[in-house]
């Protein structure tokens, strides 16, 4: 399970078995949101968030959204090298909330 980020507590990460459309899982005090990226000829078309257990709060679910928005083109590229060229991924922690 590779970690791809560490947003103020929130961890964002594949599952090593995963599946397309690309998406991630972030995990926040017990709660755990899958986040859905879905992609056509390179370009993002839609994100989808769903809750798998518990629930972000709602302050912490806008940060987690905004913090997608403004890293889903490294999200993509980081799922193509986990996944289609075999590239491990070395997680990035950010301590600051992005305003």
């Amino acid at each position: 399970m590779p970690t791809i980020y560490k947003y103020i507590g929130i961890i964002i990460r594949f599952f090593s078995d995963e599946h397309e459309p690309v998406h991630v899982h972030a995990e926040y005090d017990g709660a755990v949101v899958k986040i859905s990226l879905f992609v056509k000829n390179g370009k993002i078309y839609r994100i989808t968030y769903s809750a798998v257990s518990g629930s972000f709060n709602a302050s912490k679910l806008a940060d987690l959204k905004k913090f997608i928005a403004l890293n889903k083109y490294s999200i993509l590229y980081a799922w193509e090298q986990y996944f289609n060229n075999n590239v491990a991924i070395k997680p990035i922690t950010i301590t600051k909330r992005i305003k």
